[in-house]
């Protein structure tokens, strides 16, 4: 692998010294000085070249990876290198990213001094699930004179896995137990009446609602006593996601079905959180990646390696089928999120009957999007005829939406609509609003 490579400053050198024998031509007196340059150009060439090759290993280079990348998210790449060489060098680091981030400008300098380490970061924010191959750690290397580098190699061929969004697992959780969501402002959820389990019976203390007064006890221990209750836990929890051809629709780089995914390693880590059950499977000609609802320990490690190995060719999806798996496979009553796509009524209308049949014997949500681009138009001042023509198709697409959502709710059917980036933050919650209510 070719390790010598000749940098510009040698090139402009060698230009002004070819400028001085132009010169020379008509000062002859300059062709010895032209001379000398040239000498001196290529004995300082010398020089530099065995500077910077006389030491085998003049640096050590690290790139430092997090175990798998977050997709969607910004993942930080850190990379250390130390300088074994005696004096200050010059760096330029290639990092050989993966491919399909496609970046072919990649470099970054840096000056480092002599025994000293330089350390620093960039971030790449995957758009898809799968395996990402990192080449090699190129790093180049120049003394002062700056005639020549050194090319070093490190780390070559390391894969790491894009993995359903997790890097703010923690924040939602946060969040989650606070019962409010940073969205437009601060939007606290009310616990609506005694949706709870009974606990036990303990003896009143100034503060406690006095609805919850057991009176028999109360007669019988002849002091005040009351109900304590806790929240009501193991309730089961299914995302479905529709992994057919309405969810190929890409936003910001991620598809709506990724975003989906995302959104259920986010509200898995919330619902385990809670104590309920987690279960998923996703849809399209056929039902798959299914994970029994269950809250063990385990649980969100097998939801997000179920994630991770979706895989779709994006057909059109077959919901009495759904329905039929639905049927058999969850028999008891539980909350389930249907992550899929209507753009029109029609749509909806073609596949009502079977989500009616879910909803029957169970609470169902389906969560559709809104189309980012079409909000741009509508809240656009137009200023031509054509911009008027593009407003008024994107509200009527916009009030077909919340026709959409008004057909749903005729049969008890609960929506959530929304942007694709606010996805995560809403369906979290849909799910504590349930729950604060005691739907389910």
């Amino acid at each position: 692998m070719k390790k010598l490579y000749i940098n510009n400053r040698f090139f402009f050198t060698l230009i002004g010294v070819g400028i001085l024998y132009v010169f020379a031509f008509f000062f002859p007196f300059l062709m010895w000085v032209a001379h000398i340059a040239l000498l001196l150009t290529f004995l300082t060439g010398m020089v530099d070249y065995l500077l910077i090759f006389n030491q085998k290993n003049g640096i050590l280079a690290q790139r430092i990876l997090p175990e798998k990348l977050s997709n969607g998210d910004e993942n930080p790449v850190k990379i250390d290198i130390k300088n074994n060489y005696p004096f200050k060098i010059d760096i330029r680091v290639i990092d050989e990213i993966p491919f399909q981030f496609q970046k072919r400008d990649f470099f970054i300098n840096k000056q480092i001094e002599p025994g000293r380490n330089t350390y620093f970061q960039y971030t790449l924010e995957p758009k898809e699930r799968g395996e990402y191959h990192f080449g090699s750690l190129n790093v180049y290397v120049s003394s002062p004179i700056g005639f020549v580098s050194k090319r070093f190699n490190f780390q070559k061929d390391t894969m790491l896995p894009s993995y359903p969004s997790f890097i703010h697992l923690r924040k939602y959780e946060l969040m989650a137990l606070q019962s409010e969501f940073l969205l437009g402002g601060i939007k606290k959820i009310r616990k609506l009446g005694h949706t709870m389990e009974f606990e036990q019976i303990k003896d009143y203390v100034p503060g406690d609602d006095i609805r919850t007064i057991n009176w028999k006890a109360t007669s019988k221990m002849n002091r005040l006593m009351v109900n304590q209750f806790q929240d009501e836990k193991s309730q089961r929890i299914f995302m479905l996601i529709d992994t057919g051809r309405t969810m190929k629709m890409p936003f910001n780089g991620l598809s709506l079905l990724d975003y989906s995914i995302n959104a259920t390693m986010a509200l898995s880590h919330i619902i385990l959180k809670k104590g309920d059950r987690a279960g998923m499977m996703t849809f399209s000609k056929k039902t798959e990646n299914k994970i029994a609802a269950d809250n063990k320990s385990g649980q969100l490690k097998k939801i997000s390696e179920a994630l991770y190995n979706i895989k779709t060719n994006f057909f059109e999806s077959d919901f009495n089928r759904l329905y039929q798996d639905v049927k058999y496979s969850i028999n008891q009553r539980s909350l389930i999120l249907l992550f899929t796509n209507f753009e029109t009524l029609d749509g909806l209308n073609r596949q009502l009957k079977y989500l009616r049949g879910i909803a029957k014997n169970h609470l169902l949500v389906v969560v559709f999007f809104k189309n980012a681009e079409l909000q741009t138009l509508i809240h656009k001042n137009p200023e031509s005829m054509q911009e008027i023509y593009d407003e008024i198709i994107a509200e009527k697409f916009e009030f077909e939406k919340k026709l959409i959502i008004q057909e749903l709710r005729k049969y008890g059917i609960y929506t959530v609509y929304t942007l694709p980036e606010n996805l995560n933050i809403d369906v979290i919650n849909k799910y504590l609003e349930i729950k604060a209510r005691g739907i389910l």
